[in-house]
């Protein structure tokens, strides 16, 4: 306990000093983050087998989709695109898989029947067979799986796209989860990596959204990021990391597995094992009395604290990922996507946030900047304009507009972003990625809590808990401010004096918006392609 956030009763202790398999893991991460560049190197010759077999597979699926299941009631026809896309992304393999868990985490973003059929991708992949399995769990442990294990299940609590989890028992009796990587996985991811690196330059500039989240980064962060999740002695550094961090919190409301002193390799990680209710099953929560508004509150505050004071978050938040113990602490799983941010970055982000919450327009922009989310000679005073922040201005109520003036809008903040540079570098990918997340998971398990309150008391926790550190990293105490909602209400076109907003009034306004884009979907796409 004294080393970080982890349950009162573990099967064992953690000692940080004497765990062996952590020895040398800063040079060992440097050694992995420097091998990434020569994998997204853009080779002079596409790998053209990967290439026209993706490209084959999913307007095989589109096609077929297109010529039996396009016409229908709109749910049904969502339905069975995602369904078709979803066993496409498992045929294609971890690359894949991992975009459509992000997809499967943006509840109220994407439409429902997408998300519902790309939650199978958290961890109901097709497993591995149990004989491959045992093969990679002898190796690098170096010891037969029966001398290691007194039980070991055949069949996964969970499989995903770089590797499965089994329960099992070690021979001193202790109950464990072991996670296993999946045969070979690196092959198919570097081959993927070499795909999508010659596809990436080529879309820069040319599709406008695609420029924003700017390709070959995208691509660099996916390296980064699985490169790191391919050596499981790093994701055990992970855990402690971030354990580390999270008693900053008082009440300790978020749990980390032990990892084990001894049995973590490249391969394989065995971990104590932690059961509790699926962070989305809110009927059960309920049910057993556990408050789940102040369960997402209490893990947004952690993900929050982590990133503004520590530059230290979990990166690849899901429901797969999360269970709540019975006590109602949220228990936290596979470490392998962390944020790690640099000083400067985290003091740029800690800025972004707090000048935001004080409606300080130009700071927070200036902020973006500073955080690479924008060209160094951005033209802050023309963006705040097209974004109608600052200076009385307000955002237009796209419920009150014409498709036309709907699409003339897009262009003009579409062609101003694009002029400035926008784009999202990788620590702030993680952060959206992550609040994607928070935003489905208040959907399905608190959709009636006032937003403005939560923000209020957000704001109240980090002023209370860190102002002082606060004013001393950026010199801005936010104790001497107050918390000012103006951009959170013009961002969602409200009254300047409205005092309550839920998710579920966000969500009747997207469901609303987004029937107005698709029936101009045709100008809208036409408009895209002129900027």
């Amino acid at each position: 306990m004294e080393q970080g956030a982890f349950s009162a009763a573990g099967p064992w202790v953690v000692e940080v000093g004497s765990l062996t398999w952590a020895r040398g893991g800063a040079a060992l991460r440097e050694r992995v983050r420097a091998g990434v560049p020569g994998r997204t190197r853009r080779r002079r010759v596409p790998p053209l087998g990967r290439l026209l077999y993706s490209l084959l597979l999913i307007g095989g699926a589109l096609g077929i989709w297109w010529l039996r299941e396009r016409d229908g009631e709109r749910s049904a026809v969502r339905a069975a695109l995602a369904r078709r896309l979803r066993r496409v992304f498992e045929r294609l393999g971890p690359s894949y898989v991992k975009l459509g868990q992000i997809v499967s985490s943006g509840r109220g973003l994407f439409p429902d029947e997408v998300v519902d059929e790309f939650r199978l991708l958290r961890d109901r992949v097709p497993a591995a067979p149990f004989e491959a399995v045992r093969a990679i769990v002898e190796a690098d442990l170096g010891r037969p799986l029966d001398a290691v294990f007194a039980a070991f299940e055949r069949e996964p609590l969970a499989s995903a796209s770089i590797a499965q989890v089994h329960a099992a028992t070690l021979a001193s009796g202790e109950h464990v989860v072991v996670k296993v990587q999946r045969p070979a996985i690196d092959v198919a991811i570097w081959r993927d990596v070499a795909a999508l690196s010659w596809v990436a330059p080529y879309l820069v500039g040319r599709i406008p959204v695609a420029a924003l989240a700017n390709p070959p980064a995208v691509v660099q962060l996916f390296a980064e990021t699985v490169s790191e999740e391919l050596d499981f002695r790093l994701e055990a550094q992970n855990m402690l990391d971030v354990a580390a961090v999270l008693p900053d919190l008082g009440l300790r409301p978020v749990i980390v597995p032990r990892p084990h002193p001894e049995l973590v390799t490249r391969r394989v990680l065995v971990m104590e094992r932690l059961d509790g209710h699926g962070y989305e099953d809110a009927a059960g929560m309920r049910a057993a009395g556990i408050d789940t508004g102040e369960v997402v509150r209490a893990l947004l505050i952690s993900f929050l604290e982590g990133a503004m004071i520590h530059g230290v978050f979990h990166g690849d938040l899901h429901g797969g990922n999360l269970a709540v113990a019975a006590d109602g602490r949220v228990v936290l799983y596979d470490y392998g996507i962390t944020g790690r941010m640099t000083p400067r970055e985290r003091v740029a982000f800690l800025r972004m946030m707090l000048t935001a919450a004080a409606g300080d327009v130009r700071g927070h922009l200036e902020a973006l900047r500073d955080l690479g989310a924008l060209d160094a000679d951005a033209d802050l005073e023309a963006l705040a304009a097209v974004l109608h922040l600052g200076n009385g201005a307000r955002a237009p109520d796209p419920l009150k507009m014409s498709s036309e003036d709907l699409v003339a809008e897009m262009q003009g903040v579409l062609r101003t972003l694009l002029a400035q540079g926008a784009r999202l570098p990788k620590h702030l990918m993680l952060y959206v990625k992550g609040m994607l997340f928070f935003d489905g998971a208040i959907a399905v398990l608190a959709p009636e809590l006032n937003l403005f309150d939560e923000v209020a008391g957000i704001y109240a926790y980090f002023i209370t808990t860190h102002g002082e550190r606060i004013a001393r990293d950026i010199g801005f105490d936010p104790r001497d401010h107050a918390l000012d909602l103006g951009m959170l209400r013009d961002s969602l076109g409200l009254d300047p004096d409205a005092d309550s907003f839920t998710h579920a009034e966000l969500q009747e306004r997207r469901d609303a918006i987004r029937e107005r884009v698709e029936g101009s979907r045709g100008q809208i796409i036409d408009s895209l392609r002129d900027s």
